[in-house]
C-alpha cells in the first residue's frame, strides 16, 4: 500500500454558464497537478457550471451540456491523476448537485449532495433533489469521503463516511463571503474532524458572481483540529497538499500558510473583486459615475480605480446652484488624486428647460421634493447618456443606510448597473475611507496614500438639492439610524428591541416606516456585493406591498 498521497487543490474562479471556459481552467489545473506528481486534482463545488447558477442549472439543455462537458473532461484527463470536479447530475427525472470523480477517461463515481441549503442566498431545495447518504470512493488504495459544502455543516454525512471506511475528507465548496465567515466555517470543520478523527480538506472557490463573492481561504485540518495548510483569501491558487500514512492513519503534512487580513481589508477587497469580476464577466471594460464631492461617490470612485485602473474610470461632476464650492473642490481633488478622467457638466441649462416645460402643469403649486428629484433624475439621464454613448457601465453610489430607508431618487441617483457599497452602512463608509487612505495592497490598481481628501470624510453629509440641506434634516443622525437598522434588518428585531437598546421609539417607528415603504425602490435597484448575512436582495425578501407595522 502507498504511504504517500499528493492532492492538488485548485482554488479557482469559474464563470457561471461558461462551461467550456471552466473546463479549460480545470484541465489546466489537472495538467499542473500531473506535472507535480499528484494522485488527485480537486476543484470546488459546481465548478463546471459556475456557482451560484440559480435556476439556470434547472434548464435541461444547460445541465445536459454541462454533464457532457464533464464527460469530455474525463476523457481529456485520462492519462494522469484522478480529477474531482463539481457539476450537475441527472438520474431519471431528478437533478442533483454532484461531485464527479474521473479516472481513466470515465466518471467512475458521482457523489450526490444530501443536505440542500435553503436560506440566505441559497434555494437549493427548489433546484436540486437530495441525494442519499453514501460511502467513500477510492483513488488508488485510498478511500476518500466528500461531503459537498452544506453536507459538512451537519454531522451525519461525515460520520457515515467515517463509519464506511473513509480515510480523509475532501469537502468541495461554493461558499460566498460575509464578514467573519471564515471563523464559522472553521468551527464547523473542526467539529467534523473531532467527530470522525479524520483529516479534512476544505476547498473553496474564488471570484464574484452578481452579489456574491467567493473568498477562497482553502484550508486543511489534521485530527485534533490543527490547521496545516491555509491558502490566501480571494486569490486564485493551485497548491499541493501531501498526506502520509502512519500507524494511526493518514495525516496531512505542513503546507503553505497565508495569514488572512482583517475584516476591513476583506470587505474592501470584496467590493473591488466584485466590481472587477462583474465587469469582466458581463463584458464591460470601463465605468463612470457621478462624483458629487460627497463620501459615497468618493469611495465608489476609489473602489473603481482600484478594481479597473484609473484609465478605465470616468468621474462626472454635475453641479447645480446648490452645489457648494467645497464639493466642487473636493470632487476635483479626488479625481486628480486617483488619476482618472474628470468631466464637468453643469445641469442648470437642462434643469431650466425641464422647469419651463412643466411650468403650465405645476402652476399654482409650491416647490417641494418634486423639484429636488428633478435635479437627481436629470443627472441620471445625463450619466446614462454618457454610458450609452461610450459603452461605460454607470455605477450607483447609495450606501446601505440610504438603500434601507429610500434616501435616494429612483431613476435618478439610483440609476446604474452596479453598486459597490450597497451592503455597507454609512457609518462604516466613513471608517472604510479612512482605512483606504492608510492602506495600500498590491491587488489595488489605484495609487497609494490619502487619495480621499480629508474634508470629504469630515464634512456633514448632504444631498445638496436645496440651500443648506443636510441628511440629518430628514433622517436620524447616521450613528442612530445605522444602529436602529442593524436591529430591524440585520437582527430582524422589533421596535421594542430598539427601545430596549436605548433608542427613541419615534425614531425607531420612523425608520421602520421608511424601511417598508422603500421596498419597491430596492426591488428595482442595482445589484451590489454582499458583505453581511442580511444584504438586500436574496438574503432579505420582503413583499413590496405590506401594511403590517410593529406596534410593540
Amino acid at each position: 500500500m502507498s504511504d504517500r498521497f499528493r492532492l492538488t487543490l485548485a482554488q479557482l474562479n469559474p464563470t457561471v454558464g461558461d462551461l467550456h471556459g471552466n473546463a479549460a481552467k480545470a484541465r489546466d489545473a489537472w495538467e499542473q497537478g500531473k506535472a507535480a506528481g499528484a494522485d488527485m486534482v480537486a476543484l470546488p463545488e459546481m465548478f463546471i457550471t459556475g456557482y451560484n447558477a440559480q435556476d439556470l442549472v434547472m434548464k435541461p439543455a444547460f445541465h445536459a451540456e454541462a454533464i457532457q462537458v464533464v464527460e469530455q473532461l474525463a476523457i481529456d484527463c485520462a492519462d494522469g491523476p484522478t480529477l474531482a470536479i463539481g457539476g450537475p447530475w441527472v438520474e431519471g427525472t431528478e437533478l442533483y448537485n454532484a461531485y464527479h470523480i474521473c479516472t481513466g477517461g470515465k466518471i467512475v463515481r458521482t457523489v450526490l449532495k444530501h443536505h440542500l441549503p435553503n436560506e440566505t442566498v441559497f434555494d437549493e431545495k427548489r433546484i436540486f433533489d437530495s441525494g442519499p447518504l453514501s460511502g467513500p470512493y477510492s483513488v488508488g488504495d485510498v478511500r476518500i469521503g466528500s461531503p459537498i459544502c452544506e453536507d459538512a455543516w451537519h454531522s451525519d454525512v461525515a460520520e457515515t463516511l467515517e463509519e464506511t471506511g473513509a480515510e480523509f475528507l475532501l469537502v468541495p465548496n461554493g461558499s460566498p463571503y460575509y464578514r467573519n465567515k471564515f471563523e464559522t466555517r472553521l468551527n464547523h470543520m473542526v467539529a467534523r474532524v473531532v467527530e470522525t478523527e479524520l483529516p479534512l480538506v476544505y476547498l473553496n472557490m474564488t471570484g464574484g458572481q452578481d452579489d456574491q463573492v467567493f473568498d477562497g481561504g482553502t484550508f486543511v485540518l489534521n485530527p485534533g483540529g490543527k490547521i496545516v495548510l491555509q491558502l490566501p483569501v480571494f486569490d486564485e491558487v493551485i497548491a499541493q497538499v501531501d498526506f502520509e500514512r502512519g500507524s494511526d492513519g493518514w495525516r496531512a503534512l505542513d503546507g503553505p500558510f497565508t495569514k488572512h487580513p482583517d475584516a476591513w481589508e476583506q470587505d474592501y477587497r470584496v467590493m473591488v473583486e466584485s466590481l472587477r469580476d462583474y465587469l469582466y464577466k458581463t463584458g464591460f471594460k470601463k465605468v463612470l459615475l457621478g462624483l458629487s464631492g460627497g463620501i459615497d461617490s468618493a469611495i465608489v470612485a476609489t473602489i473603481a480605480v482600484d478594481a479597473l485602473g484609473a484609465e478605465n474610470v470616468r468621474c462626472v461632476m454635475l453641479p447645480s446652484e446648490y452645489t457648494s464650492s467645497d464639493s466642487l473642490d473636493d470632487a476635483k481633488a479626488l479625481a486628480e488624486n486617483l488619476g482618472c478622467r474628470y468631466d464637468f457638466v453643469p445641469i442648470a441649462e437642462g434643469r431650466a428647460a425641464i422647469t419651463n416645460t412643466l411650468a403650465p402643469l405645476f402652476e399654482g403649486t409650491e416647490a417641494d421634493l418634486t423639484e429636488e428629484n428633478i435635479q437627481s433624475r436629470l443627472r441620471g439621464l445625463l450619466l446614462m447618456a454618457l454610458s450609452n454613448k461610450f459603452g461605460e457601465m454607470l455605477l450607483t453610489t447609495g450606501n446601505k443606510s440610504e438603500v434601507a430607508v429610500g434616501y435616494a431618487t429612483i431613476y435618478g441617483d439610483m440609476a446604474g448597473g452596479y453598486n459597490p457599497i450597497k451592503d455597507m452602512y454609512k457609518t462604516r463608509v466613513f471608517d472604510q475611507c479612512r482605512w483606504r487612505n492608510e492602506n495600500h495592497r498590491d491587488w489595488m490598481k489605484g495609487p497609494s496614500g490619502a487619495v480621499i481628501p480629508d474634508r470629504i470624510i469630515t464634512k456633514p453629509p448632504s444631498a445638496e438639492l436645496r440651500d443648506d440641506q443636510k441628511d440629518s434634516d430628514s433622517l436620524p443622525d447616521y450613528p442612530v439610524l445605522d444602529a436602529i437598522l442593524e436591529i430591524l434588518v440585520d437582527k430582524e428585531g422589533s421596535i421594542a428591541d430598539c427601545v430596549a437598546a436605548g433608542f427613541d421609539r419615534a425614531d425607531a417607528k420612523k425608520v421602520e416606516h421608511l424601511l417598508y415603504i422603500s421596498e419597491y425602490k430596492r426591488f428595482q435597484s442595482a445589484p451590489g456585493p454582499r458583505l453581511t448575512p442580511r444584504a438586500f436582495w436574496l438574503d432579505r425578501r420582503y413583499p413590496i406591498v405590506n401594511r403590517w407595522r410593529d406596534n410593540s
